[in-house]
């Protein structure tokens, strides 16, 4: 498989920059999602990622998120090219020379601190609706697929999540709260209906993995899952998702504090950030349920523990 993946980077990379490759080879790794390689020609040197033609709406998403990223002073790779051939959608960016965050010498505190000052930026891009679908890259405009019991709007996802909170819920079965328990979510859940909250642009992985830190020290952000959310909160949200999942690529207390400096969040903040985290863990559990049984006991015990990190 490996090499015919090789072979299509070459020929899409070839044919855009009208040139004989010279070198090109595979990057595997943790969570890539695509499939992703390197082609060197002559005068260039580029990454080319490749999945099958569903996911190109996703590429024209991350392109436009790179883009009006850079425009606020956020670095990322130059996107030079995306499309679809033979069933294939790729993407071409130029190959950025550096050590990925994971792997750098600079201190993860001060990669942190600077992923926080980018994540503020990013969150003051013009963006429009809700959600993870960008409908309208000239407007910024961005949706959510509904579902059953909820229209696609932020009131609609977070209603939803209290209507779900019956005598007879599955997570009450599951152990996951009591009946008391649930009647506490709700009010929190209620609370969280009628807050003022800002929505904007955010990443939707931002860790070290996903960074290069070039010869200049400069970090530079790649691998967007981009969705418009509450802001700060989702980011936030994401970071700790992390942390309870104990993934090697989460921040340690000491960089999610570098983090939230570099952002300018403040500790008395942190509250309302896992009341979000509660409501976020309860619906991907909810939608296993529906969906997919076989996470079902994975998405139930991070549930747990951020039921107990709140109601102690």
């Amino acid at each position: 498989m490996e090499h015919s993946v090789v072979i299509q980077a070459e020929r899409i990379a070839g044919d855009f920059l009208l040139e004989q490759v010279k070198t090109s080879y595979q990057i595997t790794g943790k969570g890539i999602t695509n499939q992703v390689c390197v082609v060197e020609t002559e005068s260039h040197k580029v990454v080319v990622r490749m999945n099958d033609k569903d996911t190109f709406p996703s590429f024209i998403k991350e392109k436009w998120c790179i883009e009006q990223a850079a425009a606020v002073g956020v670095p990322g790779p130059e996107v030079l090219s995306i499309g679809i051939v033979d069933e294939t959608a790729y993407m071409i960016q130029v190959f950025i020379e550096g050590d990925n965050g994971l792997d750098s010498t600079v201190p993860k505190s001060d990669v942190w601190r600077k992923l926080g000052e980018y994540a503020k930026l990013i969150h003051s891009i013009q963006v429009k609706g809700y959600g993870g679908n960008l409908i309208d890259p000239v407007h910024g405009e961005f949706q959510s697929p509904s579902h059953a019991g909820s229209d696609g709007s932020w009131q609609g996802y977070v209603q939803y999540n209290i209507n779900s909170l019956t005598e007879h819920d599955r997570l009450i079965e599951l152990g996951i709260i009591t009946q008391m328990e649930s009647q506490r979510v709700r009010k929190l859940f209620e609370n969280l209906k009628s807050e003022p909250f800002r929505f904007g642009l955010n990443h939707g992985d931002i860790s070290l993995k996903n960074t290069i830190v070039n010869q200049a020290n400069q970090v530079i952000l790649l691998d967007w899952n981009a969705e418009v959310s509450v802001v700060p909160h989702a980011t936030v949200v994401q970071l700790m998702h992390y942390q309870i999942l104990g993934l090697e690529e989460s921040a340690s207390v000491e960089e999610f504090k570098a983090f939230m400096d570099g952002y300018g969040i403040r500790e008395k903040d942190l509250s309302e950030m896992r009341h979000l985290l509660l409501l976020r863990a309860f619906d991907n559990l909810r939608w296993a349920i529906d969906q997919s049984p076989d996470l079902i006991e994975s998405y139930a015990a991070f549930a747990k523990q951020v039921v107990d990190m709140i109601m102690d």
